[in-house]
């Protein structure tokens, strides 16, 4: 029996959606050669990790294997497949496998920390394959919500493995590959060891709708709009805002685009062939000259993003153009999962304006670029694997997508970030666990989750921060009272006594009171120094603040 082994290993995107980091690798217990899949972001929110730019996987145990690494593959041009490469390329240096659309975006990624094109390598679709180490990759053509996303099939000496990345079953996709049943099946005649699928939409009872299902609605609604037109979807589905623009065209509109990703997709999918044909754009400069009833924004910030164009022009202005009494505001989006409270703000502003704004609440505006249950269990039986893993998902999702290939005799496995699965034998296994986790990207430096910087940061957003300094003799003798400098808390408290005059008075009785060898140790003073505030803002204001002490200490 052979002691090489086919493994699994989710670093990112199995137990969560975005973040996508998935590692395979095949050889000898902890000399196996491996390949990346993906390497993705996720975003970060105001509660949870404030001031943070974006979150990464932690590739910390591929980084010390870096030598075992042959390939990095990736399967679509979505931030959470392709944000990070530019941030961990360093860390791993191995070569970049994409198609073109998807290559043309990762390449200006990689530019921006100076890494050159020949770094990303285009690779053709399916039949073409590259080789890395022991797998043989190949890009297979499937359907989602940005242009030339594709499946990998990945040919091991244990066999077959189709990765389907992000996909849908859509066989009239507007831009882009059409999904091919026919190509599917004989991609997987020769038999499949393994089918790692999306779960995203495990949850969703009804078979998914076809991107070409929402142009009558939107067309329709636009030409019925009296003022200006604006609307909002995700930059990158093209196939959308060119469904967008044509309605916009269609009414006699004007067509401008709003936002620096929706121009660069626009822009990518041009120069890459995948857009061949689009409406005649034109700058805000000239949309601010034509009249409201003339004019269509195409506008990023469909998630509530705060700096985008959406949430610009929420605040008041954008490019010198404003929203008025009787324009409308079409969100052509689904907002995910912890975006709502934003999305909400900005409709609600819209609305004080007298703006009419249009949601997909009812399913006429958006449909989505995931499979729903019936899709995906379509999938399993087109693909007839040995095994299925589910991934892309929260846990819940993945625990659903096992019961539902379980409940048609596939064997399966929850696998969530940091599991080793053996896919070798005649079931998966599991063959241990690595430490994973999420690095930040805060301002121009990446630091660790548990680093502490994040949960400093919540701290004293939720407690506020005092800063205390103290000047002490070369007797070791407090030169003057201590002060104190107040940041995030209220000013007076349950004595109606300026708080600051509350905690210097008691400072300066600890001050008194405090022995010699209390006052000739740094620590010990900082430690009764800061018990001190803490408590006395306790007794106050019903607040424990974060503390910083400062003693400077004169020398003869």
């Amino acid at each position: 029996m052979s002691s090489k082994r086919l493994i699994y290993l989710p670093l990112g995107g199995a137990g969560e959606i975005g973040m996508n980091c998935y590692v395979y690798g095949y050889g000898e217990e902890g000399k196996e050669r491996l390949i990346l899949v993906d390497l993705g972001v996720t975003f970060p929110d105001m509660d949870g990790t404030p001031g943070v730019d974006l979150i990464l996987p932690d590739i910390s145990w591929l980084e010390a294997r870096r030598n075992q690494l042959d390939a990095i593959f990736i399967t679509h041009a979505h931030e959470d497949h392709v944000g990070a490469v530019g941030h961990l390329y360093e860390k791993l240096g191995a070569p970049i496998y994409a198609r073109a659309f998807t290559a043309n975006i990762a390449r200006g990624k990689m530019a921006e920390y100076g890494f050159p094109d020949k770094a990303v390598k285009v690779v053709s679709k399916w039949p073409d394959t590259t080789k890395a180490g022991p797998f043989t990759v190949g890009f297979l053509p499937i359907s989602h919500s940005i242009p030339e996303s594709s499946a990998l099939v990945i040919d091991t000496p244990d066999g077959r493995v189709i990765h389907t990345g992000d996909f849908k079953l859509d066989e009239t996709p507007v831009v882009g590959e059409a999904f091919d049943p026919v190509l599917w099946a004989e991609v997987a005649k020769p038999g499949v060891k393994a089918l790692v699928c999306d779960s995203t939409n495990i949850f969703s009872p009804v078979a998914g709708r076809s991107e070409i299902s929402v142009g009558p609605e939107i067309e329709s609604l636009v030409a019925e709009a009296k003022g200006m037109v604006v609307a909002t979807t995700f930059a990158s589905n093209v196939a959308r805002v060119r469904t967008l623009a044509e309605a916009g065209e269609r009414a006699g509109r004007s067509i401008c685009l709003m936002g620096r990703a929706m121009r660069r997709m626009v822009e990518a999918s041009t120069e890459t062939g995948v857009l061949t044909s689009f409406p005649r754009v034109i700058s805000p400069e000239d949309a601010r000259e034509l009249p409201r009833d003339n004019v269509m924004l195409l506008v990023t910030g469909s998630q509530g993003e705060r700096r985008a164009a959406s949430a610009q022009l929420a605040n008041g202005k954008y490019n010198g153009i404003t929203m008025k009494e009787g324009d409308l505001f079409l969100f052509s989006s689904k907002t995910i999962p912890g975006n709502e409270r934003g999305v909400i703000r900005i409709m609600n502003q819209f609305s004080e304006m007298g703006v009419d704004v249009v949601d997909d609440a009812g399913g006429r505006y958006h449909v989505s670029g995931h499979a729903n249950r019936p899709d995906i269990i379509a999938m399993h039986k087109l693909v007839k694997p040995q095994i299925v893993v589910p991934m892309h998902g929260e846990h819940r999702h993945l625990r659903e997508h096992v019961k539902v290939a379980k409940s048609n005799k596939f064997q399966s496995i929850v696998a969530v970030n940091g599991m080793i699965v053996n896919l070798s034998g005649n079931k998966p296994t599991v063959a241990g666990y690595v430490e994973t986790g999420r690095t930040y990207l805060d301002g121009s430096v990446q630091i660790g989750a548990m680093d502490g910087v994040v949960r400093d940061r919540i701290r004293m957003a939720l407690n506020g921060h005092v800063l205390v300094t103290v000047i002490m003799d070369e007797a070791n003798e407090p030169l003057g009272e201590p002060w104190c400098e107040l940041r995030g808390l209220a000013e007076t408290g349950r004595s109606r006594s300026p708080l600051i005059d509350v905690l210097e008075e008691d400072l300066s009785q600890f001050m008194g009171r405090a022995g010699a060898r209390t006052l000739a140790d740094d620590d010990k003073l900082e430690d009764g120094l800061r018990k001190i505030v803490r408590q006395s803002a306790q007794t106050e204001i019903g607040k424990k603040p974060e503390v910083t002490v400062v003693i400077s200490r004169l020398v003869s």
